[in-house]
C-alpha cells in the first residue's frame, strides 16, 4: 500500500509552498498550520512531513515550536527537517513529537557525524532525504548542487543504517507536470528493498496509481493538495483500494 504524506512547508510559522525550491517564488497558504494537519488528519492522512524552510536555508531549527503544536494537536506520525546540524537538534526534533528526523545536507557534507547519529539514534529515527537535479544530489535547501549521484549516495547510505529515504525531483516540483517515475523505478531496480518515497510534481490522482505501480512505499504530496486538483481523504480511499487489488 503506498502512503499519502501531505507536506508542511513552514515559513515564519506559516504553511507556504515553493516552486523548484526558489524562496523568491513562495505561496502562503495558512497562517496557522495545526489547522492543516487537523484537516488531513480528518481525512484520514496519518503521516504528515514538515519542512522548517527556515531552518534549511539557515542551518538552524527555527520552526521547532509549530512541530510541538501540530503533534500536540493532532495523532499524526510526523517527520520533521529543516536546519538539523547536531545531536542534539535531533533530540529537540523528537521531543517536540516527530518520529523521525529528516537529514538530508548533513549527511553529505557531514557524513561522519551522520553515521555517529545513525549508531546513536538507530537507523529508524530518520528519513532521508535526497533533493535531486538532473540526477545529481542538491543540499542546503536546493541551493548547492554536489557531484554526488543519487543512487551511490542512497546505497552507501543504507549500508551504513539507513532504512528509508525520499528523493525530490527538484524540477518537477511545484510544476504539477507529474512525478519522476522513471527515476524511482531506477533507483527501485537497484534498492528492491529499500523503503522509497516519492516526492515532487503530483498533480492528480493517477501520478499516486503511477507510483505505487513503480513500487514506492509513499508520496509526499504538497501543491497539488493545497490548490485542490486532488482531495486528501479520496487519495487515501485510493490508497486502501490499491492495497486491495494487489
Amino acid at each position: 500500500m503506498i502512503e499519502i504524506i501531505p507536506a508542511v512547508d513552514l515559513i515564519d510559522g506559516r504553511c507556504v509552498r515553493l516552486t523548484q525550491g526558489d524562496f523568491s517564488r513562495k505561496t502562503i497558504y495558512a497562517s496557522d498550520p495545526v489547522d492543516i494537519a487537523c484537516a488531513f488528519e480528518d481525512a484520514g492522512i496519518r503521516r504528515l512531513h514538515i519542512v522548517d524552510l527556515d531552518g534549511a536555508k539557515t542551518g538552524k531549527i527555527s520552526n521547532l515550536r509549530v512541530l510541538e503544536r501540530i503533534a500536540g494537536a493532532t495523532g499524526l506520525k510526523i517527520d520533521f527537517g529543516g536546519g538539523i546540524k547536531s545531536a542534539d537538534d535531533i533530540r529537540d526534533v523528537l521531543e517536540a513529537g516527530a518520529e523521525m528526523a529528516v537529514v538530508g545536507s548533513a549527511a553529505v557534507h557531514q557524513r561522519d557525524r551522520f553515521l555517529a547519529w545513525l549508531e546513536e539514534f538507530g537507523g529508524g529515527k530518520f528519513l532521508l532525504g535526497a533533493d535531486v537535479r538532473d540526477g545529481k544530489i542538491a543540499i542546503d535547501g536546493w541551493q548547492t548542487e554536489t557531484e554526488l549521484r543519487v543512487i551511490p549516495f542512497l546505497q552507501e547510505m543504507k549500508s551504513a543504517g539507513v532504512v528509508r529515504a525520499f528523493v525530490t525531483d527538484i524540477t518537477k516540483d511545484g510544476l504539477l507536470e507529474g512525478s519522476s517515475t522513471s527515476l524511482y523505478e531506477e533507483i527501485l531496480r537497484e534498492m528492491p528493498d529499500f523503503e522509497l518515497i516519492a516526492s515532487g510534481g503530483v498533480s492528480k490522482a493517477e501520478d499516486v496509481v503511477e507510483l505505487a505501480n513503480a513500487g514506492v512505499a509513499g508520496v509526499i504530496i504538497g501543491k497539488a493538495l493545497y490548490e485542490g486538483l486532488v482531495d486528501a481523504g479520496e487519495l487515501v480511499e485510493l490508497a486502501g483500494s490499491l492495497k486491495a487489488r494487489s
